[in-house]
C-alpha cells in the first residue's frame, strides 16, 4: 500500500511538473526586492517603474505601452515580474487570480501635476486650487471616492455655481491605469486624476478637457503646449524636471511588485 501511494503522489507530481512545462510558464523565483538582481522585469514605458527598476542590478528591462500589457506578459511567462503603482496592481491581481502581489514595497513616491516649464503663473494658480481642495476636505473624499473600502462612495460633482470664464484647461494622462485614470462604458476618461482636476478647474473658472495619450508622450504634450497640465500618476523626478515643472504633491503612492502566485 506504501508503495502505491508513493507511486500516486509521484505520478502526480510529475503531472504537475509536465504540466508547467506545456505551459511554458516556469515557476515564481521572486519573492523579494532582492530577488529581482538578474531577471527580466516587465514595466509600463515612462513609468516610475521604469525609471526606479533601471538601477536592478543585471536585471532586464521589458518595456510595455500599458500596464495591462506587462502583466500579461507576466502571466505568460515572459517575465519574472512587474513592477508599478500599488493601486493598479490590485486591480489587475483582483482579475487575475494567478497574481500576487509581494508583501515588501519597492519604492515611496508622491504624485503632482506636470506643468510647462516656466509657467509660474499656472503652477502656482494650481498649487493655490490644491491646497484649498485638501483644507476643506474635498481631495481626501476624491481619494475616497477611487480608493479603499469607502470607494464608490463619495462621487466628485462641481458646485452649481460654478462658471468657467477662463476657457478649456487641457490635462493629457493616459488612460489604462485604474483608479487614477481609465476608460468607462461610453470611453470616457475616469478616475482619481479626472477628479482632481476637474476640482482644481473648478476651482479656477477652466472648463476641463483630458486628452487620453500614450503615458511616455505626455510630457512632451505638456512641453509643446499641446496639452496645459498633465496627470496620469507622475512622479516628481529629476530627470522629468529637466522638461517641466512639477505642483506641489496631491497624494502618496507605492510601487510594489507583481508575481505569479504559488
Amino acid at each position: 500500500m506504501k508503495k502505491l501511494l508513493k507511486s500516486v503522489a509521484a505520478l502526480a507530481m510529475t503531472a504537475v511538473i509536465c504540466t508547467a512545462c506545456a505551459s511554458g510558464v516556469k515557476p515564481n523565483e521572486v519573492f523579494s526586492v532582492a530577488d529581482l538582481d538578474g531577471k527580466t522585469i516587465g514595466v509600463q514605458l515612462g513609468t516610475t517603474g521604469d525609471i526606479y527598476s533601471s538601477d536592478i542590478a543585471d536585471a532586464v528591462i521589458d518595456r510595455y505601452k500599458t500596464g495591462a500589457e506587462a502583466v500579461m506578459a507576466l502571466k505568460q511567462g515572459k517575465v519574472d515580474a512587474v513592477i508599478i503603482d500599488n493601486e493598479p496592481a490590485k486591480v489587475f491581481v483582483e482579475k487575475n487570480e494567478d497574481l500576487t502581489i509581494l508583501e515588501e514595497e519597492f519604492a515611496i513616491e508622491e504624485y503632482a501635476i506636470a506643468i510647462k516649464k516656466g509657467n509660474t503663473e499656472l503652477t502656482e494658480a494650481i498649487n493655490g486650487a490644491l491646497a484649498e481642495l485638501k483644507s476643506e476636505g474635498t481631495l481626501e473624499l476624491i481619494q475616497k471616492n477611487w480608493i479603499g473600502d469607502e470607494a464608490g462612495q463619495y462621487p466628485y460633482t462641481s458646485p452649481e455655481s460654478t462658471e468657467y470664464p477662463n476657457g478649456k484647461l487641457v490635462m493629457a494622462t493616459n488612460a489604462a491605469f485604474p483608479p487614477y485614470e481609465s476608460l468607462d462604458e461610453n470611453n470616457n476618461v475616469i478616475g482619481f486624476d479626472a477628479d482632481m482636476m476637474r476640482a482644481v478647474c473648478d476651482k479656477l473658472g477652466y472648463e476641463l478637457e483630458i486628452m487620453n495619450i500614450d503615458f511616455d508622450s505626455i510630457i512632451a504634450a505638456v512641453d509643446s503646449g499641446k496639452a496645459d497640465v498633465g496627470a496620469a500618476g507622475m512622479t516628481v523626478t529629476e530627470d522629468r524636471l529637466k522638461n517641466i515643472d512639477f505642483s506641489d504633491p496631491y497624494t502618496t503612492a507605492t510601487q510594489v511588485i507583481i508575481v505569479r502566485a504559488e
